[in-house]
């Protein structure tokens, strides 16, 4: 899982534009939105769900019920991808 994590830092940051950030500086548990934790907004999480519909295949509903819990923090992105992808064949 850790490495799950360190892919979804990595992807934040290229989707997002963030060349100033190392993905040691994102936390795992902190909340990604709001001026509480990281600070990204409704369009960053926009961009965030079309990287991450590419990078893993997911099926992410525009309004989905889920949404706000699953784009929380790293840790719970991690969970979503994890719980929602199949694993590759080599």
């Amino acid at each position: 899982m850790d490495m799950l994590k360190l892919e979804i830092k990595r992807l934040i940051i290229a989707a997002l534009d963030l060349e100033d950030t190392k993905p040691e500086d994102i936390e795992d548990d902190i909340a990604l939105f709001g001026d509480e934790g990281f600070g990204l907004d409704s369009i960053d999480a926009l961009e965030l769900g079309i990287a991450l519909r590419k990078k893993f295949n997911l099926q992410i509903e525009a309004n989905g019920a889920g949404n706000r819990e699953h784009f929380r923090s790293v840790n719970s992105l991690a969970l979503f991808v994890s719980t929602h992808t199949q694993p590759q064949l080599a």
